[in-house]
């Protein structure tokens, strides 16, 4: 049995602002197509050509560009 199974969930960029205000979808996008210069592919997983926010992942990645706010 899979008792230690962490529920992930993973966000469209087009609903992520159903779930959280910012950043925008088009902030996302920018993010995205930077993903390999800023660190942010670390969010980012793909199935097929949807890309979707790993939103676990994007507040730790989001923790670790600025480690003195967290």
């Amino acid at each position: 049995m899979r008792e230690n199974l962490t529920v992930r969930r993973l966000i469209p960029v087009s609903k992520w602002n159903e779930h959280h205000l910012w950043p925008s979808q088009g902030g996302l996008r920018y993010l995205i197509f930077n993903a390999n210069s800023n660190g942010f592919d670390k969010a980012i997983r793909r199935a097929g050509r949807r890309v979707l926010i790993d939103e676990q992942a994007f507040f730790e990645w989001m923790d670790q560009q600025n480690p003195k706010a967290a």
